[in-house]
Parts: C-alpha cells; sequence; structure tokens
C-alpha cells in the first residue's frame, strides 16, 4: 500500500481507503458480523482512513462501524465521520446541532476523538447557516478535543472554493468528479495544493454508473450519461476486464489525489480493491474506455442550491 501527505495536517493516509456507507446497507442489506471482518481486512492490508456519516443507513453505519474499530488499537487508523445531513432531505448545520452530532457520533464510534469532521453536502443550505453556525461548532470542538481536523463535503466544486473563498480548511472531501468519466476535480486541486487543503477523493465508480449493472433508481444522472457509462463496462466485459478495477487503478493512480475511497461490505471486495490498486494499469484499455466516454467526460448532475450549479452540462 502506497501512502500520501494529506495536506498540512502532517497525516499519511492509504492511496485507497475505506468508505463505511456500505455497512449501513445503503446498497444492500449486509451481515454486522461479515461487515466487522470487512473493516478488519481493510485494516490489515493497508487501509488507514476510514470514512463515515450518521447520515448513512440512518446511523446504523456508524454504529457497525463502531463494533469493527472497538476492535483494533486506536493508532492503526484515521476516523473520518460527518455532520449536518441526517436524511434525504434532513439537514441541520446550526452549532448546537454539529457539537451535539458529534458526541452522538462518539458514543456509535465508541472512540473518543474524531480525527476528522466533514461538514455534509453543505450545498443544500444557504451559505451563511454554514458560516454562523457550523463553522464556529468546528473551531469549539476542536478546541474541546473531540476532532483534529475539520472540511466541507459535496458534489459541486464550488462548495470548496466558496468555503476557501471564507476561511481555512484542513480537508475537503469530493466525489464523482474523479474517475474514468468526469476528471474535473483537478480543476480545483492547484487551489486546493496553494493552501495545503487536503483532499479525499470518492465514488471512482461514480456512484454506480461505471457498471454493466443498471445504475440505481436514485442515481441523479441522466440518461445520457448513464447508457455511455454503461457502454463502457461492456467493452470491458467484452474483453474479459472489470471496469471497477480500471477505475479503482485510475483514482489511486494520480500523485494529486491522495486518497480514494471506495465502499463494499465484503472481505473479498475489499482485499481485490486493494490487490488491483497495486497493479500496473492496462493502458490500452484505459484509452479505449476513454475515447468511449469522450461524448461525457466531466458532465455531470444538479446537486443542492442553484447558487452552486451555474456550469452543469448534463
Amino acid at each position: 500500500m502506497k501512502y500520501r501527505k494529506l495536506g498540512k495536517t502532517g497525516l499519511d493516509v492509504s492511496v485507497l481507503s475505506f468508505g463505511a456507507s456500505s455497512l449501513g446497507s445503503v446498497f444492500r442489506e449486509t451481515d454486522d458480523a461479515e461487515s466487522v471482518r470487512t473493516v478488519h481486512t481493510a485494516v490489515d492490508m493497508g487501509i488507514n482512513l476510514i470514512d463515515v456519516s450518521p447520515y448513512y443507513g440512518l446511523t446504523k453505519a456508524e454504529t457497525v462501524l463502531g463494533k469493527a474499530i472497538a476492535g483494533l488499537p486506536r493508532d492503526r487508523f484515521i476516523l473520518s465521520t460527518k455532520a449536518g445531513r441526517y436524511g434525504a432531505d434532513r439537514f441541520d448545520f446550526s452549532e448546537q446541532r454539529i457539537i451535539s452530532s458529534v458526541d452522538e457520533s462518539l458514543q456509535r464510534l465508541r472512540t473518543d476523538y474524531i480525527d476528522l469532521l466533514f461538514l455534509h453536502d453543505i450545498e443544500f443550505v444557504p451559505f451563511e447557516q454554514i458560516a454562523e453556525g457550523a463553522f464556529p461548532a468546528l473551531d469549539k470542538l476542536k478546541q474541546q478535543g473531540k476532532i483534529r481536523f475539520s472540511g466541507v463535503s459535496g458534489l459541486p466544486l464550488a462548495v470548496f472554493e466558496k468555503s476557501l473563498a471564507y476561511r481555512e480548511l484542513d480537508a475537503v472531501l469530493s466525489y464523482c468528479h474523479y474517475s474514468l468519466n468526469d476528471c474535473s476535480l483537478l480543476e480545483v486541486v492547484p487551489l486546493l495544493e496553494q493552501k495545503q487543503v487536503g483532499l479525499v477523493n470518492a465514488s471512482p465508480l461514480s456512484m454506480g454508473l461505471l457498471s454493466t449493472r443498471p445504475a440505481a433508481d436514485w442515481h441523479p444522472a441522466g440518461a445520457g450519461i448513464r447508457e455511455i457509462c454503461k457502454k463502457a463496462a461492456e467493452h470491458c466485459a467484452a474483453k474479459g476486464a472489470d471496469i471497477t478495477k480500471l477505475a479503482v487503478q485510475y483514482s489511486t493512480a494520480n500523485d494529486r489525489i491522495p486518497t480514494t475511497l471506495v465502499s463494499t461490505a465484503n472481505p473479498d471486495n475489499i482485499r481485490k480493491n486493494i490487490e488491483w490498486a497495486t497493479e500496473p494499469i492496462d493502458e490500452e484499455l484505459l484509452n479505449e474506455v476513454l475515447t468511449i466516454l469522450e461524448p461525457i467526460h466531466n458532465r455531470s448532475w444538479t446537486s443542492g442550491r442553484p447558487e452552486y450549479n451555474t456550469n452543469i452540462v448534463l
């Protein structure tokens, strides 16, 4: 496993990190014992960053992860969770709620501190709520020793530019913007590097778009994006390859992207993902897939308030 620096935090993070959303039965019904084994396998094979949220499985993911990490020495992993989003349409970024949310997460996770706290999907509320409520809460939580570092997460890249124009951040979490079909995250990387902000990349499969199976009904991508992503996945399958492997390799290869989150509740799957990240990429297949995906390159979908989605091309 390779490790890279996470901005100015001083943390060395594994290039592949563990997203615990699957432990909340977000994608399928999961077995808690199998989920615990998956976390232990990930850590034993070198993954050291684990990310979760109270939103995933409506607190189930945090609860199951708490069982898993209770059996591990605390210095073997870097723990990241979130606050502010608690349901599909439930957001509360008030100072009091962010602080109480962290206290609740600490209980579920069976630990006394969070290494990294992200404000979850801030594009859904007016920025004033973040500036006046959530940001002061982060400062208080640091002073209390409950969190070590903090940042924001969201889909539109504009949330990072808006936040960094207002205050310093330790890290940001971006998803669906550094994968085979969309590498627009590179547009904000220079700003992050200039300000020494750590970067966590998530969803190298674009939340299931890069698969021969149909994307979930809730997926916000339009029909055109879905169709071409499926075409790329089927091209890989026809050549006896798995687009999942290609996507993981592509997302972890760039030294400017410190770490990429993958999520599973299956020990064999996380083992395969870790092994893939150390193998050389099939350059010929990669070029063929990128050519197929070219018509939708860097195309995304709206998320949150209109002011964050001014440059979206569906």
